[in-house]
């Protein structure tokens, strides 16, 4: 069964959120060490006065709830999800899935130009009907209640609810986590996906040295950039693929904790209202354990498919974000069909280089569909 589901947010959660901001306590540094330490006060301190002062929370409510939204159950767990169907008829059903620490939210800029490309300037551009859900344990799909929620189960979910939704064939794209487990439907439901459209794709050396010898000098420097990431940018991976339960005691208390924990992902790269909006959903829903979980799912799984994904893949790869090397990219994504490479953007393309995301989804689709 489909349920409509609506946003509403009671105002005494909103009240407790500002009592608990009114009095934060805040943490210690020392001086003059910039970010070796992790994040430091100033800008979360911005953020927290922003946030008591001006930010507006039913202004994100509303700008969710001007979209069809849904609940449906799949394999025993809450799935949340916005539907958007084009009026154009040749309109290509699409699964835009995010990561962390983010939700549906990173997608509702593009939701406009993708559905309805006629009136926001291309009158040839490939139109879709758009489904775009929250990650199991992730904002309005609620918490996980079983152990694992990995990108394997997730994309069965993802198929199942296409199926449900009576789409014969259909796309996928995703950024983050949704890099990761977007190729994977096209693994389980190769008769209807028609491609899959990412951001990232994360493949690492196989361990054979030969492979690391074969490396070109441009190669060789574009992994020390992914090795360096991974253990500096990337250091939250470790922690909530092992300790999840034990980090979220912290961030489940104390929102300033919420935002300082998510905010080492973003930066300053995207808008203080696009990073407080996430972080309200996961405080407003009580994710942050359950969301962190999905780390340790994936790191601990209890099956695992074998041999490459063979759907058609296109890859849109944006500066600053974690290197991709097509040579580890195919041996493990064997039909990697389109391969694009910019020097702007980041890892939050869907906010810092929508334009140039969604050209690049529109052309990578409309040649298969």
């Amino acid at each position: 069964m489909i349920t409509p589901y609506t946003i509403a947010i009671s105002q005494a959660d909103l009240d407790d959120v500002q009592a608990r901001l009114a009095r934060v306590r805040w943490t210690n540094e020392l001086p003059g060490v910039g970010t070796n330490y992790g994040e430091p006060l100033a800008p979360i301190k911005r953020l927290v006065t922003y946030w008591r002062e001006d930010y507006d929370w039913r202004t994100w409510e509303a700008k969710l709830n001007a979209y069809p939204q849904f609940t449906t159950t799949i394999d025993g767990q809450n799935i949340h999800f916005l539907h958007i169907r084009s009026k154009v008829d040749d309109a290509l059903p699409l699964i835009l899935t995010h990561g962390w620490p983010t939700s549906v939210v990173d997608y509702l800029d593009l939701i406009g130009p993708l559905t309805d490309p006629r009136s926001h300037g291309d009158e040839t551009a490939q139109a879709f009907h758009l489904v775009i859900p929250s990650l199991p344990g992730f904002g309005f799909s609620g918490p996980t209640h079983e152990v694992g929620w990995n990108q394997y189960r997730t994309a069965r979910a993802w198929a199942e609810l296409m199926h449900r939704l009576g789409y014969d064939r259909y796309g996928a794209h995703g950024n983050d986590w949704g890099s990761v487990l977007s190729p994977e439907i096209g693994r389980f439901d190769p008769e209807h996906v028609v491609g899959v459209h990412v951001t990232q794709i994360f493949s690492a050396p196989s361990g054979n040295p030969a492979e690391m010898d074969a490396l070109s000098l441009g190669e060789k420097e574009l992994w020390q950039k992914f090795h360096w990431s991974q253990h500096h940018r990337g250091i939250y991976h470790p922690l909530q693929s092992n300790i999840p339960q034990t980090l979220a005691h912290a961030l489940a208390d104390s929102p300033v904790g919420q935002l300082a924990w998510n905010y080492q992902i973003y930066g300053d790269d995207v808008s203080d209202d696009y990073i407080l909006t996430n972080v309200m959903i996961y405080w407003l829903t009580n994710t942050a354990a359950s969301s962190a979980r999905f780390y340790y799912e994936v790191a601990h799984p209890t099956f695992v498919p074998t041999g490459p994904t063979t759907v058609q893949l296109g890859l849109s790869h944006f500066g600053n974000d974690y290197p991709a090397i097509r040579r580890f990219a195919s041996r493990d994504h064997t039909n990697i069909v389109f391969w694009k490479i910019y020097d702007q953007g980041g890892h939050f393309a869907t906010q810092t280089a929508p334009d140039l995301l969604i050209d690049d989804i529109r052309n990578f689709f409309k040649q298969l569909w």
